[in-house]
């Protein structure tokens, strides 16, 4: 297959600088989407309090829970795309383009109804606060009336990075980054509207970013290009698709679903808490973005290599994307938890809300390479094809876990270190489990290559 200039074979030469090459503009991307929730916080902590601060917040969980499924399956169509370009197949590479575009518009549209009309039932199944609900209902509304641009980004950066093109999606997210803060500050302090403001300026800047992502895949000359006169489901690529991204997607879920238990059991300790918690997850969200970008490093150079049968590659595939991971786990992690107060005040000038996000900080950043761990051994399953043992594993390690602890161990201790040691505790039991499997795949493969060579 012909490859662009911006396209790159993940199968030969110096992997693991090809592996930081790849992963460093994908880190500073997820970086730049954080920057639209973190402008979002930071604003409203500033010029709109407290409660408006913990109304932004508070809805990051229980965003995640809808929209991880389809998130998981732009990641199935990252991995099948991959394969592909990895196996030199220029037809399946097309079908899967005009496939994944299609079903990323079609999620949006799915999530964005959801998400409006049940948005104020969710948030009180949650025991979302009083004097937060009205305002987190507000914003989530908003928020998910721009799903159709937010999936139609995800699947479409996908499609790029499959290709091995990390640099045109960070482009794009940077001038989108740029058009949010100066929107934040526009609609929040200029026209004073508060959580509403802050949700309009992110589903502006994710419909810009959405745009200029997809026209670059108009432009496309070769199996890239996209093409909207074939848009619609082609059946091989649909159902592959689905194969790896609705396992990847139910364990995000499954995640994010131990993670909204989580969060009703700290709205019971009330705005402040549920407040500095928010702040804290927000910082914690950069770091784990920066080991993530290795764990999606490891799903497509691990598809390239499968679609290339260049089965050797992938233990070097695995060790470099989990040495990384482990190096900005314990840099980045470390210093977000030595740092803690002085960072928690960018967000608020309350005392009691930096105390308690700092507590959150010292138990989750100091040991955050556990998660880059468990993620990097999960998604590199997922690359070698197997996507229902992470998916499996993470239900009972992670959402049974968390879930047994708040009903036990939360029970007779109510405090909220007792809440979040649950999650370091449930990334060793998975991230131990998921190097188990990889192990047994890892084997089978080796066999499969001694056949191979055999015949």
């Amino acid at each position: 297959m012909a490859q662009s200039s911006r396209t790159a074979d993940l199968t030969s030469g110096p992997l693991l600088q090809k592996i930081i090459l790849f992963s460093l503009p994908l880190a500073a991307s997820s970086i730049l989407q954080l920057l639209f929730n973190a402008a979002d916080v930071v604003v409203v902590g500033r010029f709109a309090g407290s409660t408006a601060l913990a109304a932004v917040g508070s809805n990051g969980s229980l965003i995640n829970l809808l929209v991880n499924l389809f998130v998981g399956l732009s990641l199935g169509a990252n991995v099948v795309a991959a394969r592909c370009f990895g196996a030199k197949d220029e037809q399946g590479v097309r079908d899967t383009v005009q496939t994944a575009v299609t079903l990323g518009l079609v999620s949006g549209v799915m999530l964005a109804a959801v998400g409006f009309f049940a948005a104020r039932g969710l948030l009180e199944l949650m025991s979302c606060p009083e004097d937060v609900i009205d305002l987190s209902t507000l914003y989530l509304k908003i928020y998910f009336i721009g799903m159709p641009m937010s999936m139609l980004y995800n699947f479409s950066s996908a499609l790029l990075r499959a290709a091995g093109d990390t640099k045109r999606p960070l482009y794009c997210l940077a001038a989108a980054g740029v058009i949010n803060v100066v929107l934040n500050l526009v609609f929040v302090i200029g026209f004073s509207m508060s959580v509403a403001g802050v949700a309009l300026a992110t589903i502006i800047s994710q419909a810009v970013s959405a745009c200029l992502v997809t026209a670059m895949l108009l432009r496309e000359k070769g199996a890239l290009h996209l093409d909207l006169r074939r848009l619609g489901f082609h059946s091989g690529a649909l159902k592959q698709i689905l194969l790896i991204g609705i396992p990847a997607g139910l364990q995000s879920t499954v995640f994010s679903l131990s993670n909204v238990v989580i969060q009703s059991a700290i709205n019971s300790f009330g705005s402040t808490v549920v407040a500095g918690n928010s702040a804290s997850a927000n910082l914690e969200g950069f770091v784990y973005t920066g080991m993530n970008s290795f764990a999606q490093a490891a799903v497509t150079f691990a598809s390239q290599n499968i679609g290339a049968r260049k089965y050797e590659n992938l233990d070097r595939v695995v060790l470099g994307c989990l040495l990384c991971a482990v190096c900005t786990g314990i840099v980045m992690g470390g210093g977000a938890a030595l740092a803690g107060g002085s960072l928690l005040r960018l967000y608020s000038s309350d005392a009691a809300v930096i105390a308690a996000g700092v507590e959150r900080l010292h138990v989750i950043c100091g040991v955050y390479l556990l998660c880059g761990i468990m993620d990097v051994l999960a998604y590199s399953l997922r690359g070698m094809g197997y996507s229902v043992l992470p998916m499996v594993v993470s239900l009972i390690g992670s959402c049974l876990l968390r879930i047994l602890w708040i009903a036990t161990v939360f029970q007779l201790h109510r405090t909220p270190f007792m809440l979040y040691i649950s999650y370091p505790i449930s990334w060793t039991l998975t991230a131990l489990v998921h190097l188990v499997c990889l192990m047994v795949v890892r084997r089978k493969l080796r066999r499969k290559v001694q056949l191979l060579q055999a015949a």
